[in-house]
């Protein structure tokens, strides 16, 4: 689970991005299953844009697997005003950038790819963290009325097997 501090400091990395690439109109940082975990959008629907981000990165994949190009990287999209660019962020999300059509595209992928990196790292620790905390305890049992016997330990059931079926085939 990723806690409000971890989901500032990825909104500011997404704030520093802008600030490093004058040219972005929006930075988005989502899930790879299409919600968002932090963005700085302005004028862009955040779910509209990540649900197609999540859409579009299943394109992506299935391009690359089907022509041996390995993992999923980045993917980007030119239209007639300006570039749409998805960097892999971790093994659960992404970083999806827009920008001018003026932008210098090789700065573009630069940054991208250093954030992409942080805002994974990030994620992914997040992630590991909550994976490893251990389970809140089982609540108490009630307790047992005067002169009654506790409840007995359940064990688990084992199938029981026949003789033949013990044999291995080299047992004959």
């Amino acid at each position: 689970m990723v806690t409000e501090e971890d989901l500032r400091t990825v909104l500011g990395e997404l704030h520093r991005l802008r600030t490093r690439v004058p040219q972005l109109t929006g930075a988005l940082a989502a899930g790879v299953d299409g919600l968002v975990v932090a963005h700085d959008t302005p004028g862009v629907a955040p779910e509209g844009l990540s649900a197609l981000t999540a859409a579009a990165l299943g394109v992506a994949v299935r391009v690359a697997d089907a022509t041996g190009s390995g993992g999923f990287r980045e993917l980007l999209v030119r239209g007639e005003h300006g570039y749409i660019a998805t960097y892999a962020a971790g093994r659960t999300a992404v970083l999806t950038l827009l920008a001018q059509d003026r932008v210098n595209v090789g700065r573009l992928h630069l940054e991208g790819r250093r954030s992409g990196a942080r805002i994974g790292e990030l994620l992914d620790a997040a992630e590991a963290a909550a994976r490893a905390t251990p389970a809140p305890p089982a609540p108490p049992s009630p307790p047992t009325p005067p002169g009654a016997l506790p409840p007995r330990p359940r064990t688990p059931r084992v199938p029981r097997t026949a003789a033949a079926e013990a044999h291995t085939a080299t047992d004959s």
